[in-house]
């Protein structure tokens, strides 16, 4: 016997002194005179009473030897995606190999000291029998089937957890972060081959920024070629379904990948579904993993940017000029022309009706006013333009807003510029001048002096979309360095850690200053062009050549394409046929505040034309989040539309197209993944098992520290013969009380 409350021996102590205080005390002063026997009956009777509701009070239990092993659920997943339905090497498929090795060695090992249950995962966990297994399920799921078999056995002690699978897991998450500590441990078991069969695979497939010359987009592909040796393959790019280019490659060796990018032309008002695909030659293993997918969504609404200029000049002329031309882009322009007779700075105007008011001082008069534009562009403009409000209003613009900022211009860093402000931190160079100020280069070219001061890329720069000239890496550096030099150069620090430099200048001591610098900012994004007089571009180089419009050009894109809207669809990531998509719907106002009383109206187009309608609830007050479901049950290009209201005023409307099925992420590298069977195993004090180890999975079942259940335990003071003792005893005190004359 034990007590489920116990107590120490002094806590022992102190109860029964208490209790024999208390009894003596009850028969210390009577109405009558009882005899010393008499008296230490009574007080015997009343002690042992009240010892026995205390220890009833501590709850005795006696403990029961635990009921047979062989009554203990083992619970065995057996995986029955359609990669079990792939043939190994032997010719036998993964799901025969799986329920063979199953029912010959698995069952016959467990049987005689548990109850095994065997239940199947793919796109859910589902009870099954060893003679039905079929591998048909769309998805590999053993992360969710995880957290569903913890549910099912909830409360339960299991010996361990036997899982048959080719470690597949189309979920996008760690199934080893799925165990639980103290949990039962889990036995793996691999099935498949780890040696490649003969298969070519395109591994990946990435669409980059839209190049702003014949609105070009990067089709980055990954591509591999296993048990073929250095045989070439032909990579297909398909529009649409319609055929576009194709390239032959030959491998360096086997099972390397293969790296290569396509340049492609979306359309600019509809989706485009680019594939890239590698034709079957009849003799592979898995021809379902030859091709991938990526929709290219259309450019959307016109991206509106604010231009504040210090004073009028050459310079801003040329660069509202290449951004006037691009259809994509509506420029408002706030230009200082001189000082009234108050000596307040007078302003040139270039804006909408709509707009115009709020720039009559030379800069958004409100945070509704400034927030209104995608990006803001300051171009020579002092330190001291701005006032401490406006400087902060600026970093919200980029932080919160999610807009991009250029700040460039000589007497944007002349004397200090923007140090010590608000603004300093939101920039990605240090703005310290200690280098030297302004280094200036003569107006004639071919000079030592003038070859100092020309454009270098940086390694990030010969790729960013920010830099990008020509149609790869080398043709983007040869036009670069063609570029006439900078009339002069900014010396500032170096970039603010994640900052990144795209371009260098040299320096008159023979080091480099950055030149094109750019960050992550908050939500938003921020540039610094520390060159003065680009317009040489245009003036120095042919008459056909495009490099200084196709550059601010691509400067204003890249600033303001991903400023958000107050109502947006946010991003959803890949999603395949079978999954529960999350809808994220973020509802701001005017001024980019949460709102947390919309009514938003969400309709899904599904690939086949119907539609469905969602009515997202809110979830996050503090950022203004909404979020729904989407089953999906077929793959194709989904179109998302959300418009949101606060009562009968709308607060905006979001579009968002979602392919889901770019890639048969369940054929992908199709050999058997050990890694995670192995980390799940040992996650879990588990072992990875191959099929020659199986004959000691009883005895590992059976020294696991969950092989026994904990014993029963069985109140011993909730029967009847209890009771009848506390009865027995209160009885017997009230008749021996009123047999010798007391109440």
């Amino acid at each position: 016997m034990r007590f489920a409350y116990p107590l120490p021996w002094w806590g022992w102590v102190l109860v029964i002194a208490a209790i024999a205080l208390a009894a003596y005390g009850a028969y210390l002063r009577t109405a009558i005179t009882l005899t010393p026997r008499r008296r230490w009956a009574l007080v015997s009777l009343r002690a042992f009473t009240l010892l026995l509701l205390v220890v009833f009070l501590l709850r005795p239990v006696r403990l029961l030897p635990p009921k047979n092993p062989r009554n203990q659920p083992l619970p065995i997943l057996v995986d029955v995606s359609r990669s079990m339905n792939l043939a190994e090497a032997s010719g036998k498929r993964r799901i025969d190999r799986a329920t063979d090795i199953l029912t010959r060695q698995v069952l016959p090992a467990v049987s005689a000291r548990f109850q095994p249950e065997i239940l199947t995962f793919g796109e859910s966990l589902t009870p099954g029998s060893p003679t039905t297994l079929t591998a048909t399920a769309r998805r590999s799921d053993l992360s969710g089937a995880l957290r569903a078999l913890r549910e099912r056995y909830r409360g339960r002690s299991l010996p361990g957890i036997v899982v048959l699978s080719d470690g597949g897991d189309t979920s996008g998450q760690d199934a080893a972060s799925e165990v639980e500590s103290g949990g039962a441990p889990i036995f793996t078991i691999g099935i498949g081959d780890f040696e490649p069969q003969r298969d070519r695979e395109v591994l990946a497939l990435t669409a980059g920024d839209p190049n702003v010359e014949n609105a070009l987009v990067d089709l980055s592909v990954s591509a591999v070629s296993r048990g073929l040796g250095t045989a070439p393959l032909r990579l297909r790019v398909l529009a649409n379904g319609q055929p576009v280019d194709a390239r032959t490659i030959t491998p360096q060796a086997d099972g390397s990948p293969i790296q290569e990018t396509f340049l492609v032309a979306p359309d600019r008002t509809s989706p485009t579904l680019f594939t890239v695909e590698i034709p079957e030659d009849g003799d592979e293993a898995v021809p379902e993993n030859n091709r991938r997918s990526v929709l290219v969504s259309p450019p959307g609404r016109t991206r509106r940017l604010l231009f504040v200029e210090g004073g009028p000049g050459f310079e801003h002329s040329f660069i509202k000029r290449a951004w006037g031309k691009d259809s994509s882009l509506e420029v408002d322009a706030a230009v200082r022309k001189g000082k009234n007779d108050l000596g307040q700075n007078t302003f040139y105007l270039q804006a909408p009706p709509s707009r115009g008011p709020a720039l009559l001082s030379g800069f958004p008069r409100d945070r509704r006013a400034l927030f209104a534009y995608d990006a803001l562009i300051l171009g020579n403009v002092e330190g001291d333009f701005l006032t401490r409000d406006q400087l902060a209003l600026v970093t919200d613009f980029v932080a919160e807003r999610g807009g991009g900022l250029l700040l460039f211009g000589a007497l944007s860093f002349a004397r200090g510029g923007f140090i010590g402000t608000a603004l300093e931190n939101a920039l990605p160079l240090e703005l310290s001048d200690r280098r030297g100020g302004l280094a200036r280069t003569s107006m004639q070219t071919g000079g030592a002096s003038s070859a100092m001061y020309r454009i270098a890329l940086t390694r990030e720069g010969e790729t960013h979309p920010l830099m990008r000239l020509g149609l790869d890496r080398e043709e983007t550096r040869r036009r670069w360095s063609a570029v006439p030099p900078l009339a002069s150069t900014a010396m500032l620090g170096p970039p603010r850690p994640g900052a990144q430099v795209l371009a260098v200048t040299g320096t008159p001591n023979g080091g480099r200053s950055p030149l094109v610098a750019v960050q992550r900012y908050g939500r938003g994004r921020s540039m610094i062009f520390a060159g003065e007089a680009t317009w040489r571009w245009r003036m120095g180089l042919p008459s056909d050549d495009r490099t200084h419009e196709v550059f601010w050009r691509q400067v204003a894109r890249w600033l303001s394409t991903d400023a958000p809207d107050p109502v947006s669809i946010t991003e959803t990531g890949p999603a395949m046929p079978g999954d529960v998509l999350k809808l994220d719907t973020l509802v701001l106002d005017a001024d980019f505040t949460a709102v947390s009383d919309a009514v938003i109206r969400m309709r899904v187009k599904l690939p086949g034309g119907a539609s469905r309608d969602f009515s997202p609830t809110l979830v996050d007050a503090a950022s203004g989040l909404y979020r729904t479901f989407l089953h999906l049950d077929q793959g194709g290009v989904y179109r998302l539309t959300a418009e949101a209201r606060r009562g009968t005023a709308v607060l905006g409307s979001s579009d968002r197209w979602v392919l889901v099925g770019g890639a048969d992420l369940e054929m992908a590298d199709p050999r058997l993944n050990e890694d995670v069977l192995t980390r799940l195993a040992a996650a879990s004090g588990g072992r990875y098992l191959r099929e020659a180890d199986l004959t000691g999975l009883s005895a590992l079942l059976k020294a696991s520290n969950a092989d026994l259940p904990p014993p029963d335990q069985q109140d011993l003071w909730n029967t009847f013969w209890m009771l009848g003792v506390i009865i027995g005893l209160l009885s017997t005190e009230w008749v021996l009380r009123r047999r010798w004359g007391m109440r």
